[in-house]
């Protein structure tokens, strides 16, 4: 697996500038701290035609970043399983850019990721449904066992339903809006 640290992508993309950082987190996580001229496709979009429709350099690697790696991994499985294998994931991450002392561009924006959304939902449905038997009746402790079988089903499968409801809240909504690369970048992926 191809991967490259956060020091010397920095020290690449200084000598090549016009190489590409595909940013594969959430539009929120984006909108909040990104590398400048990184581009979003978050990791739901990932696809080797998309990736293609970009104009990039000859023999120029196309770079894939997350928070911490993980997200990085996964796209370029998705990619080199569709054909596409000319990428290279950034080691660490975000998180890694920022412990190298890197420059990140911050935003305003405050939304949580999506990820840790759905966490924290299904966190507090846990908690409530043990709360619940425990103080009305038994039968509430089905909401834990759901929680527990959604999460299962989650990473199983890669889909969350939690997920689909949550990126349609407002302040999900307001992250994407106020962020026109994820728009144009979303379009091209269609």
């Amino acid at each position: 697996m191809n991967t490259i640290s956060a020091q010397a992508l920095h020290e690449h993309l200084n000598h090549y500038p016009d190489s590409i950082v595909l940013d594969v987190r959430s539009p929120a996580e984006h909108a909040r701290e990104h590398l400048a001229g990184s581009r979003l496709l978050p990791l739901s979009q990932i696809r080797a035609a998309a990736v293609l429709a970009i104009p990039r350099p000859v023999n120029q690697p196309v770079f894939l970043l997350c928070r911490s790696g993980s997200r990085a991994r996964l796209a370029l499985e998705r990619l080199e399983t569709e054909g596409f294998g000319c990428a290279v994931i950034v080691e660490g991450g975000t998180e890694a850019w920022t412990k190298a002392g890197l420059p990140l561009n911050r935003g305003a924006n405050r939304v949580i990721s999506l990820e840790r959304q759905v966490r924290i939902a299904a966190g507090i449905v846990v908690l409530l449904g043990v709360l619940l038997a425990i103080a009305v009746n038994q039968l509430f402790i089905g909401l834990s066992f759901l929680a527990g079988a959604g999460l299962v089903l989650a990473g199983v499968t890669d889909w969350c339903g939690l997920c689909l409801v949550l990126r349609k809240a407002r302040w999900n909504r307001q992250a994407r809006e106020t962020l026109p690369s994820a728009r144009a970048t979303s379009s091209a992926a269609q």
